[in-house]
């Protein structure tokens, strides 16, 4: 029998933030192509469903003194306020499936970052930089979906999210996307592997000498 099957191993929190344009949506993607068993935790928001939204599925839609009560019990572990609705993570449901040992992706922004380290301190929090502001702008022009107005707000945002990266556990640089890949791959792989995650798993592998009457070497 392996020790992997009787060892539990709790889930893992695995926070990924970066600019407008930096390509984390597509590394999020494959990331989630390779290893497709991330649970996923439904939002809260006060906003109204849209076009074949259903409660529960999409968001768990609330009305907007409902979403305050529970913010003001503290249920959320990150909460932000956009265009006049509200958007939030509840922890307890995080908190069930990381008990159950599954992982959590949460694609943030920085602000909910922030608050997530509160919480989930034990997590793995990612930064994806874009290689420079010249290759961001060619990005973000590349999308054809913004403005050159738009274009100049997403690159001042870039720069105030980019002065809190330091408050992150890694650095990936999405010069290469493939590099970029394999990088984050490793750092999702290198954190289901924390001690902290492992519960259990030195007592059992240390209990396999128990019976054994083994003793060390004297030198």
């Amino acid at each position: 029998m392996s020790i992997h099957d009787h060892t539990f191993r709790l889930g893992q929190v695995l926070v990924v933030c970066a600019p407008s344009g930096t390509g984390k949506s597509t590394l999020i993607e494959m990331l989630r192509r390779e290893f497709p068993n991330f649970a996923f935790s439904v939002s809260f928001t006060t906003r109204a469903p849209r076009g074949e939204e259903k409660d529960g599925r999409e968001y768990n839609f609330v009305s907007r003194d409902k979403f305050v009560a529970m913010r003001s019990r503290g249920d959320f572990c990150e909460w932000a306020e956009v265009h006049g609705n509200f958007y939030g993570t509840a922890t307890k449901p995080v908190e069930r499936m990381l008990d159950a040992g599954k992982d959590v992706l949460f694609d943030i922004d920085v602000q909910g970052a922030r608050q997530l380290k509160k919480t989930f301190y034990k997590g793995t929090f990612v930064f994806v930089l874009p290689p420079s502001r010249e290759e961001l702008v060619r990005r973000l022009r590349g999308r054809g979906m913004d403005s050159n107005e738009s274009i100049l707000c997403r690159l001042g945002n870039a720069l105030g999210e980019m002065e809190q990266a330091t408050n992150f556990d890694y650095w990936i640089i999405n010069d290469d996307l493939e590099m970029a890949y394999q990088e984050l791959r490793a750092v999702y792989l290198a954190g289901r592997c924390k001690p902290s995650l492992r519960s259990g798993i030195l007592d059992n592998i240390m209990g396999t000498w128990e019976d054994n009457g083994t003793t060390g070497c004297s030198t």
